[in-house]
């Protein structure tokens, strides 16, 4: 182990005294690291080593006395506690003790034989790594040795480099004085040429060559001036441009400053117009969801959607009648028509009919007590009736009541023991027969839902189309052109707009892929079949007015401004009406308010008048009432300026 510690020794030593190269700059964290490594792996391997021995020197140490001594042989350990006792019992004890120990012996040498083994063992390991150790050294000193080189070469490059920079640098120097000398003497020469030039021609200086020195001095003192003032104006008025310039940038800037200004306007108009839109954009986002939260409800707690071709088997004619009734027409329509189908079953089934007495609620051709019989005519034979009414009512001076009209035209037709019969089976089957154009126009009149001026002023305005039509047919042959067809509609009606003459004009047959040089039987827009059922033309027609007279009440609503449930006052719907449609005349405000609060125009108060702050009515009944009516627009809600 000694011997270990010496060659360690002396390889760190030999390590240390190794000589180095002049310049060579050893990196020390390195080797002191490698030390380092080096240094606890041998320590590891001699306390390994250790162990075992001083295992063994401590098996292999006599046992020794109190007093330090091996006790002799056949005598009795000396102590304290002990006495010696010669004799054989002692020598017995010794040698006993002996033969004890003899297996603890062997052991030992078995033991001190396995460590030298090991140390042997190590010793060799140890050897081939501090060979390792040594060529790793070498070589790593054969690298530091060869950097130091590159680092010597390269200094001495650098050297020689700042002396030819410096060299180089002197001759720069030289030459630029001796630019400069050089300039300098040129200058003289100039000089000195020009003052012989002036000196040799006398005619022009006058022959006195020291005036002509003295002007060149003087002449060279005023350039000399003049290129100071120049200089002087260069460094003040260097940023000054011409007037003429600063008018064409002064103007410049006020054509972009004015499309500044139009542009900043148009930002501000398309900003307000995004705000609009953002706001439309998040209503319309609320209406989606609303409305999505309504089919999601509906979704959940409608009823499916009824298979209507169940009906054919039930409803009289077959599958080809309820295929013709039911062409074209929506859920809603589809249940009208059953709901006829099954009322006109039921009023053939019926022979009388229970009279409905004699109360004010009663219409006064109702007022009976007792059976009334049922007649049972034929849906022809009512629609032609009903016709025959309108055609004589039409044509007496109409100085009583409707109701009462109808019931004297039914004791002059059928004789009084029969009108109440006739009375009752008309007034049932009009009030079945929804769908059927007469007997429901009828049926509103009768009962007051409808004034009949809306039926006369529709059929007027039906006959006056047709006269308009006939009148651009030069030909008389029935036919007209899609052009005609187009500017008859837009003169006869011209406040509906491009959409609505669209929408007559695909009824009356035109389609996208028409000419404007297409031909249409005019007159058969205006036929009836023999159930009093018109064209779809005719019917677009009383749809558009229902609609417009919808949405002129809505407008007059949305002007006023008040709700349902508030009254409104007589001089604050007159207002609203002429805000709404300023041509209307006086006479038709009149009428229109005397429908509206249920007065007769002769005891309507003068405009201006105290008395008509004191009329009010209820808002939603007043536009009821003005719904029954035949009121429209009259002309455009701004009137076109006077060219």
């Amino acid at each position: 182990m000694a011997c270990q510690q010496s060659r360690y020794h002396s390889f760190s030593s030999a390590s240390r005294l190794q000589p180095r190269p002049s310049g060579v700059t050893v990196d020390e964290s390195f080797l002191t690291e490698d030390k380092s490594t080096q240094n606890r792996k041998l320590l590891q391997k001699r306390r390994t080593l250790e162990l075992p021995a001083a295992l063994l020197s401590h098996c292999q140490a006599p046992v020794l006395g109190r007093t330090g001594k091996l006790p002799m042989q056949g005598a009795p350990p000396a102590g304290p506690g002990h006495r010696f006792h010669p004799g054989t019992k002692a020598a017995a004890h010794q040698r006993e003790k002996i033969r004890a120990l003899e297996p603890l012996k062997a052991k030992l040498v078995t033991v001190n034989e396995d460590c030298n083994e090991r140390i042997l063992a190590m010793r060799a390991e140890e050897k081939h790594e501090i060979s390792l150790l040594k060529k790793e050294k070498m070589n790593l000193l054969k690298l530091i040795d060869k950097k130091n080189e590159e680092k010597i070469s390269l200094q001495s490059e650098v050297t020689k480099l700042r002396k030819n920079l410096a060299g180089e640098y002197l001759h720069y120097l030289s030459e630029r004085d001796a630019r400069k000398i050089l300039i300098a003497d040129l200058n003289e020469l100039r000089y000195q040429r020009e003052d012989m030039s002036l000196a040799q021609s006398p005619g022009i200086w006058g022959e006195d060559p020291v005036k002509l020195t003295l002007a060149l001095k003087m002449t060279r003192q005023d350039l000399t001036r003049t290129q100071m003032e120049l200089n002087t104006m260069k460094a003040n008025f260097g940023d000054v441009v011409p007037r003429r310039d600063f008018e064409m940038q002064e103007k410049t800037n006020k054509d972009l400053q004015e499309q500044l200004d139009t542009l900043r306007a148009s930002y501000e108009e398309v900003r307000k117009e995004h705000e609009i839109l953002m706001q439309l954009h998040m209503s319309t986002l609320k209406e989606r969801d609303q409305f999505f939260s309504e089919l999601q409800e509906i979704q959940r707690t409608s009823t499916p959607r009824p298979d209507w071709t169940k009906c054919k088997d039930v409803v009289a004619g077959g599958p080809e009648r309820w295929q013709m009734l039911a062409e074209g027409k929506n859920s809603d329509q589809l249940v009208d028509m059953l709901l006829e189908e099954i009322g006109s079953g039921l009023l053939r089934e019926k022979d009388f009919f229970p009279g409905l007495g004699y109360g004010e609620a009663i219409p006064a051709f109702l007022r009976f007590d007792g059976l009334v019989e049922n007649k049972k005519p034929s849906k022809k034979d009512v629609v032609n009736l009903l016709k025959d009414a309108w055609k004589e009512r039409l044509a007496e001076e109409q100085k009583e009541t409707f109701p009462d009209f109808f019931f004297n035209f039914l004791e002059h037709r059928f004789g009084p023991s029969d009108a109440m019969a006739w009375a009752y089976t008309i007034f049932e089957n009009i009030k079945i027969f929804h769908s059927n154009e007469v007997m429901s126009q009828f049926y509103a009149v009768l009962m007051g839902k409808r004034s009949e001026n809306v039926y006369v002023t529709q059929k007027e305005t039906v006959a006056q189309l047709l006269k308009e039509m006939t009148n651009a047919d030069s030909q008389n042959e029935g036919l007209l052109t899609m052009e005609q067809f187009n500017t008859v509609l837009k003169s006869t009606f011209p406040l509906k707009t491009e959409e609505q003459i669209q929408e007559l004009m695909e009824a009356g047959g035109w389609h996208p892929s028409s000419s404007n040089a297409d031909l249409l039987n005019y007159r058969s827009l205006f036929m009836e079949d023999e159930e009093g059922q018109s064209e779809p033309f005719v019917q677009k027609l009383w749809e558009q007015y229902m609609d417009e007279k919808d949405g002129y009440l809505q407008e007059l609503k949305q002007e006023l401004g008040i709700e349902l449930h508030e009254e409104v006052t007589l001089p604050k719907l007159r207002g609203g009406l002429m805000t709404i449609d300023p041509s209307l005349d006086k006479q038709t405000v009149n009428t229109y308010m005397s429908q509206a609060f249920q007065l007769p125009e002769s005891e309507m108060p003068e405009e201006g008048d105290e008395k008509e702050e004191a009329m009010v009515e209820i808002f939603q009944t007043a536009l009821e009432r003005l719904q029954v009516i035949d009121i429209r627009r009259v002309g455009p809600r701004e009137p076109e300026p006077a060219s």
